[in-house]
């Protein structure tokens, strides 16, 4: 699953496996063919073991590899993390539309999750976050520093 929730862009695929040799060829597609005159990417993604620079390398020769890496900014996020969250709205929105079913041929299965994708797209569905900084240093404020007056 790929996500940019400001632009209203989403991307999933289903595959057979979560190999490291699968997630570099998403990577790969996400930059040739979805941004490719982008220079660099941010990624904010899970922590899988798959989800690795080493992954490219084992996929593509030295050369590609190092190039696709070079144009690859990745920050991974907590299990809580708000990105990891927006993922997962889409992936929710996903499974309610069409993997609520069984659909045993991965062709199928990815034709029904494009058109979905493909529609939401079009239609321009963003994240309406809430969560703003105000409520965060209110909730999270055990890991704010205190800051004395000196």
């Amino acid at each position: 699953m790929f996500t940019e929730p400001l632009a209203g862009w989403r991307y999933a695929r289903a595959r057979e496996r979560r190999t490291k040799v699968d997630w570099a060829n998403e990577i790969k597609d996400l930059l040739t063919i979805h941004y490719p005159d982008v220079p660099k990417i941010r990624l904010v993604m899970d922590n899988l073991n798959t989800h690795t620079i080493s992954s490219l390398y084992e996929a593509f020769p030295p050369n590609e590899a190092r190039a696709l890496a070079k144009r690859l900014e990745i920050h991974y996020t907590p299990k809580h993390g708000s990105w990891l969250n927006i993922a997962e709205i889409e992936l929710s929105f996903l499974s309610r539309q069409c993997l609520n079913k069984r659909i045993d041929i991965l062709d199928v299965l990815n034709d029904n999750m494009s058109a979905l994708w493909q529609e939401r797209n079009t239609s321009q569905k963003g994240v309406d976050w809430q969560f703003t900084t105000d409520d965060a240093r209110i909730k999270l404020k055990r890991i704010y520093p205190i800051l004395c007056n000196l």
